[in-house]
């Protein structure tokens, strides 16, 4: 009885070659360019923006019962900048 589909007779060999192959057809250039920069102006952006409105909201802050001061807040907004550029960075390089 001969069999009609054999489209499941893949060796890991094959999955291989396949799998180098679509790395290179599925990300061009220009998708890898746009979306890098993408992430990085991101990054750039939130930086600015988040420390903008924190310089503005200060004494606010400063007045405010919260647990979480100019120090925690700063930090919070250098790390999603930092982990939005870096992930641009990534995504230049792989």
């Amino acid at each position: 009885m001969a069999r009609e589909d054999t489209s499941w007779d893949i060796t890991p060999k094959d999955m291989k070659k396949v799998i180098a192959q679509e790395k290179y057809q599925d990300d061009c250039l220009a998708c890898k360019v746009t979306g890098s920069l993408a992430f990085i102006g991101l990054g750039v952006y939130s930086y600015i923006s988040g420390m903008n409105n924190l310089t503005k909201q200060e004494k606010v802050i400063l007045k405010s019962k919260s647990p979480y001061r100019m120090g925690s807040r700063r930090l919070g907004v250098a790390t999603i900048s930092a982990t939005l550029v870096g992930m641009g960075i990534w995504r230049a390089l792989h």
